[in-house]
């Protein structure tokens, strides 16, 4: 149970920060360009990269906190951070093609399931 708050509470300030991150960098650079956006899911691939090998190779801390930190707050922080660490792994481990068809379907399958729910919630009444 210890492990399930803490990975919440981690989820919670990861949530925060991402929050409070990409709507400072918005108003301060503008929201033409997801430059918010780009900076937390950016500065959390450096993160999950840094802190995966630091604290999941070197085991430098116990195992329920290292969960906390890589899923909760990175998770929460950003999706993308997960994304590109399971890239990373793919190519690290000699799976190029599998690492070529992750990043291809990620991103178009993503853009396009955005575009086909953006399209159904235009076209579709909600009843209130």
């Amino acid at each position: 149970m210890n492990r399930i708050l803490l990975l919440s509470l981690a989820g919670v300030a990861g949530t925060l920060t991402r929050y409070l991150v990409s709507g400072w960098v918005a108003r301060r650079f503008g929201e033409t360009f997801p430059t918010g956006t780009l900076v937390v899911n950016l500065v959390g691939c450096f993160l999950i990269g840094f802190l995966y090998h630091q604290l999941e190779e070197r085991a430098l801390i116990d195992p329920a906190l290292r969960t906390a930190i890589l899923i909760g707050f990175l998770g929460a922080l950003t999706t993308f951070s997960s994304y590109g660490l399971q890239t990373f792994t793919l190519l690290r481990d000699g799976e190029f093609f599998l690492a070529g068809f992750y990043v291809l379907v990620s991103n178009l399958a993503g853009f396009l399931l955005v575009w086909i729910g953006y399209n159904i919630s235009r076209f579709t009444t909600v009843a209130s």
